[in-house]
């Protein structure tokens, strides 16, 4: 079977544990003076929801959460959305987030989870693939150009369509390739993904094309891999969020 595969990219091809969740966990304590830092199950809680795929705004809605908390307004808080998302990505890629040749913040420590290798196996078995994600395009580049040494991948990334679970941007994704490919048949499209919002992104997009063989595969994200009870919640929510499968790992795709 051929089909075209699109992937997100945060804790499906790098694991951001200790990146983008703890530059979310870093922002939320300095804009609560301290007084309180989210957990992974206070962050695997929000994006449970399915409507904080964007960390920024995820940093901003635990800040205001908080401080209802201890009995002020959101209009009580005085800290703009852009202070929130310059402290967040200092942390994020560093002390000049504009120039990816100086970066020395977390984004140069996050394990990869694929090599080269396997999206060349999927190039092998007939499949298409490209990429959309919530990342900036400056810090999903970094991860596809610079550290798997991808050519010219097909990416549609937070500055190119709304975010998730709205699917322009994977229809966007999905004709690029077709374009790129010379692709005239109709062909099954595969979303991976490790969040609520992505398994809710092919949820509404039959919605929009119920006609299309659209699926979802859950992927779960590094962090939760040890712990067996946090690993069948993790895979409920995603099945009854709309995916159709659970896979470990990313790699796990290829395997059998």
């Amino acid at each position: 079977m051929t089909a075209i595969i699109i992937f997100d990219i945060d804790g499906v091809l790098r694991d951001v544990t200790n990146s983008y969740r703890r530059a979310l966990a870093d922002t939320v304590e300095h804009f609560t003076q301290g007084n309180y830092r989210p957990g992974m199950a206070d962050i695997d809680s929000l994006k449970g929801e399915g409507v904080w795929n964007n960390d920024w705004e995820g940093s901003q809605e635990l800040i205001y959460r908080y401080y209802e908390g201890v009995g002020k307004s959101r209009a009580d808080v005085s800290y703009s959305y852009e202070e929130i998302v310059h402290f967040f990505q200092c942390r994020y890629r560093g002390r000049d987030p504009e120039n990816a040749d100086t970066w020395d913040g977390y984004i140069t420590q996050e394990p990869l989870l694929v090599d080269t290798d396997f999206f060349e196996s999927l190039s092998d078995r007939g499949y298409h693939w490209g990429f959309f994600s919530g990342a900036t395009k400056g810090s999903a580049e970094y991860i596809l150009t610079r550290r798997l040494g991808l050519k010219d991948p097909v990416l549609v990334a937070m500055e190119d369509a709304p975010g998730k679970p709205d699917p322009t941007g994977l229809f966007l994704a999905v004709n690029s390739i077709r374009e790129r490919d010379n692709i005239q048949e109709s062909l099954p499209i595969i979303y991976l993904g490790d969040t609520v919002a992505d398994m809710m992104t092919i949820s509404r997009a039959k919605s929009i094309k119920p006609n299309d063989d659209l699926r979802a595969i859950a992927i779960l994200p590094p962090h939760i891999h040890q712990q067996e009870n946090l690993i069948n919640d993790y895979s409920q929510k995603m099945l009854d969020a709309g995916a159709q499968q659970v896979l470990t790992r990313v790699t796990d795709f290829i395997k059998g």
